[in-house]
């Protein structure tokens, strides 16, 4: 396992279409999932949980993705049809952090779904840890409320992204980060 301090300095986002199986053991999974819910939770509301896409789950996930587009795109073609049923196919296993706010007099509504995003960056990390790859990402479909009731969230739910973990084909290409002069001042 790599040193802390090091693996988060390296940490980069590999493409879903550029990730292979294996995905995550059983165990690996247990473990992710641990490290998902171990995030700041003023409160201890739990503002969030997770569904686990794995094996025939993407697909039956992608039919619900697919349905609610050739809905709402009647003219679509087959060949787009074809891309929204294959949304979740590319990695062995997606993680989907799902988001939720309940009134509380101390703990606003930003800082629960910031709680949300820390669960969704702690999966990242611990599935990089693991030596997998990993991407967080949404697209229109996490943002439709179709498509959100056809995989079973409540409607107080929002869907925080869906987290694509897989092994890497070939190495991730690392992008330009800022500098810290351009974004660091100090009060």
């Amino acid at each position: 396992m790599p040193d802390a301090l090091e693996l988060l300095k390296i940490r980069r986002s590999v493409k879903p279409r550029e990730m292979t199986g294996p995905g995550p053991s059983a165990d690996e999974l247990d473990t992710i999932l641990t490290i998902g819910a171990r995030v700041p939770d003023h409160g201890k509301l739990t503002p969030w949980r997770f569904i686990v896409f794995e094996g025939d789950g993407r697909l039956r996930a992608g039919e619900v993705i697919a349905t609610v587009f050739e809905r709402k795109n009647p003219s679509a073609p087959a060949a787009d049809i074809e891309i929204e049923k294959r949304r979740l196919m590319d990695a062995p296993l997606v993680i989907g952090v799902v988001s939720f706010t309940r009134p509380h007099p101390k703990v606003p509504a930003l800082e629960q779904e910031l709680s949300a995003g820390a669960s969704a960056m702690n999966i990242v990390n611990a599935a990089t840890a693991l030596g997998y790859g990993a991407c967080w990402l949404t697209g229109w479909f996490a943002f439709d409320r179709d498509v959100l009731d056809g995989l079973g969230l409540k409607a107080d739910e929002k869907l925080a992204g869906f987290i694509h973990i897989g092994t890497p084909s070939k190495p991730a290409e690392d992008r330009p980060r800022p500098a810290l002069s351009d974004i660091v001042t100090r009060f």
